[in-house]
């Protein structure tokens, strides 16, 4: 019998990336704040804000999956949401070495994100495996489309941190494929749930960038 938690590493006949996207980081300008208008963020504050939510983010992925695993966490194949989560954990590490090395402080939402993502992960998790799956699917869709997006701001003056973020995407894209691979499309009001989760996942992204 097959199993009803079917984890499984990322397929080669996975679907392709969602919303077109391409696998490759895209090109940065020459530095970081080229274009920059009057009244645009100083690119210090750029960067911070980068940093501020990259590290919000990531506390809310560690989150998200605490959640799943206190509901399904005691399932012999609950190994892959394990895995994915100690990615998230050492994601989470990198950037709160950045805040402190650059001196960016939290986002103030912190502890708001601390009860949501728990929150979220073990929600969807009662509603089943697959629907877990589809959590995954959406928040990784948009925090893919959140780091390109960083990608394409960053200038060769961060290096470092561009080479980071784009290590840190490709993770999140074996995370969605991942998912996508487990049947996440067989969740319940799969079109519904992801929709209402990538357009949260946008709003939290917004707010911890400037709170």
């Amino acid at each position: 019998m097959s199993s009803p938690f079917p984890f499984a590493r990322p397929r080669t006949d996975a679907p392709p990336p969602a919303d077109g996207e391409d696998r490759e980081a895209p090109p940065g300008p020459a530095h970081t704040g080229d274009g920059r208008l009057p009244g645009d963020p100083t690119v210090q504050d750029r960067i911070a804000r980068m940093v501020r939510v990259d590290q919000a983010g990531e506390y809310g992925a560690r989150r998200i999956y605490q959640g799943q695993l206190a509901v399904l966490g005691h399932r012999p194949d609950a190994a892959e949401i394990r895995h994915m989560a100690a990615q998230e954990e050492r994601h989470l590490d990198y950037f709160n070495r950045e805040m402190v090395v650059r001196r960016v402080r939290p986002t103030a939402l912190s502890p708001l994100w601390h009860a949501a993502g728990f929150t979220l992960g073990a929600a969807t998790a009662l509603l089943g495996p697959k629907a877990a799956m589809a959590c995954t699917e959406a928040v990784e869709t948009e925090i893919d489309r959140h780091y390109r997006r960083q990608l394409a701001q960053l200038g060769q003056e961060e290096a470092a941190l561009r080479q980071k973020i784009d290590d840190f995407r490709k993770e999140e894209l074996e995370h969605r494929d991942t998912a996508i691979a487990a049947g996440s499309a067989e969740a319940p009001a799969h079109p519904v749930l992801t929709a209402a989760i990538r357009a949260a996942s946008r709003t939290a992204i917004w707010l911890s960038e400037r709170v």
